[in-house]
């Protein structure tokens, strides 16, 4: 028996949930569900979209599934997930993109592993408005002329401590996986200060795994790199801003954001959530593609050792969506959230546990 906390999100987030929560029990493993609401719904009674219980439920059960929560543009509060990675420290994103038959996509036999930084860089949050008081001073710092007066300024901080267990967790998951390769990807030939020790605390790390290949890669041409020859990377480690974008680039190779997991790990506790946003104009329609939350609870099964359930839930998630009878909208078909997860459930029955 496990206990796990549940944040089953806002917009569509709920109704997905619902639907993967059905699946996992028919995984046959043991779960009992401590649900705990987040994000845009709760504001009006709780005052913010992350209340203290949330946090300490994840800290006491030390696991966590989330369902998609809205983020604001520009304006309004911090994102929920930004926020729950950084209290819990979760500081490994670890995002695995590979193509699943069925799934129209430009490429064939994908299989890459992003792992990113997820506690730091830009993504910490700290800068301020133009024309306050402390942006003014950190212009006034810099050698003349090189940052305009008027300008907003934001903060990249990139340490030796996080980078080395964020690349240090990037060779472990390659030596688990038996993958061949790290790809350390940054933007150092500019940012030589931050950038720089991301590659120097890489390269050490690189050293005491004499079994695994370790390269490095620009970031504008890695993307370019992962457009034309995807197939030449295995395992790519970055930090956090680069890892957000290239892990949606990364998506797009296998056919979008509904069928992309996520899991943030730190060294006591793990949140499992989809990469795609809450899609609130969908919500109650029994409209979106389940798929990425139900193959981040297989990476989260996987994590709490049930490995042979991972590995059917795993099966039944490829068999539905090769057959394309019973999938949604955006994967070809006209089912509902709930019939596809009942197809999952189905193809979970006959599928053999391993002896």
């Amino acid at each position: 028996m496990h206990e796990v906390t549940l944040i089953p999100g806002d917009g569509t987030g709920p109704e997905i949930c619902a639907t993967v929560k059905k699946v996992i029990a028919a995984t046959g493993v043991q779960i009992t569900w401590e649900q705990v609401e987040a994000g845009v719904d709760v504001m009006k009674t709780a005052g913010t979209p992350l209340p203290d219980n949330v946090l300490a439920s994840c800290r006491r059960t030390k696991v966590a599934l989330k369902g998609p929560i809205t983020t604001p543009i520009g304006t309004g509060f911090r994102s929920v997930n930004v926020a729950l990675r950084k209290e819990l420290d979760l500081y490994a994103c670890v995002r695995p993109c590979r193509t699943y038959r069925g799934v129209k996509t430009r490429y064939e036999k994908i299989d890459l592993l992003i792992v990113r930084e997820n506690v730091e860089d830009l993504y910490a949050g700290v800068e301020w408005p133009a024309g306050s008081e402390e942006a003014k001073k950190i212009i006034a710092m810099a050698p003349k002329g090189k940052i305009n007066p008027e300008a907003a300024i934001s903060i990249k901080p990139i340490s030796r401590f996080n980078t080395e267990r964020l690349v240090r967790k990037a060779f472990d998951l390659a030596v688990k996986q038996k993958r061949r390769k790290v790809t350390a990807v940054t933007k150092a030939n500019i940012m030589k200060c931050t950038d720089g020790l991301f590659y120097e605390v890489a390269r050490e790390v690189a050293k005491t795994y004499p079994g695994i290949e370790y390269e490095e890669r620009l970031i504008d041409n890695m993307c370019m790199q992962l457009v034309q020859k995807p197939e030449l990377y295995d395992v790519i480690c970055l930090p956090n801003l680069y890892g957000d974008i290239l892990s949606d680039l990364c998506a797009g190779l296998i056919g979008g954001l509904g069928i992309a997991p996520g899991a943030n790990i730190g060294d006591h506790g793990a949140l499992f959530e989809a990469v795609h946003g809450s899609a609130p104009k969908y919500a109650g329609m029994n409209k979106v593609n389940p798929t990425a939350v139900l193959l981040s609870a297989e990476l989260m099964l996987d994590h709490l050792g049930e490995t042979d359930a991972a590995r059917r839930l795993d099966q039944a998630v490829a068999d539905v969506i090769r057959e394309g009878k019973t999938v949604t909208y955006d994967l070809g078909g006209n089912a509902g959230t709930r019939e596809m997860g009942d197809a999952i459930i189905e193809k979970l029955s006959k599928i053999p546990a391993a002896r």
